[in-house]
């Protein structure tokens, strides 16, 4: 069995479920918390943590991404380096 290609809707499907798993935990755990009275409360709490840990998480290592992609996108761009590939000049136009 082939693995899925990137970017197959399987993929794509997969992605956006979990990245609105981790809000809609919270979301379950806060309606539990309204709904719920007294000792039955703390209930709750294990889901609100979880998916705060999540979403926390989730924001860490995307700040982290974009920062090391920026520092790279910086550091291709100094003077001695390759830099990106100029298109060539079109004759006749």
């Amino acid at each position: 069995m082939a693995p899925p290609r990137l970017g197959a809707p399987d993929t794509r499907r997969r992605a956006a479920l979990l990245a609105i798993s981790s809000p809609l935990l919270i979301l379950l755990a806060l309606v539990a918390l309204a709904l719920r009275s007294g000792s039955a409360r703390w209930e709750a709490l294990p889901a609100l943590l979880i998916g705060s840990g999540l979403l926390i998480t989730s924001i860490v290592r995307r700040r982290r991404r974009r920062a090391e992609m920026l520092r790279s996108l910086r550091q291709a761009g100094r003077p001695g380096d390759q830099g990106p590939v100029q298109p060539p000049d079109r004759q006749g136009a």
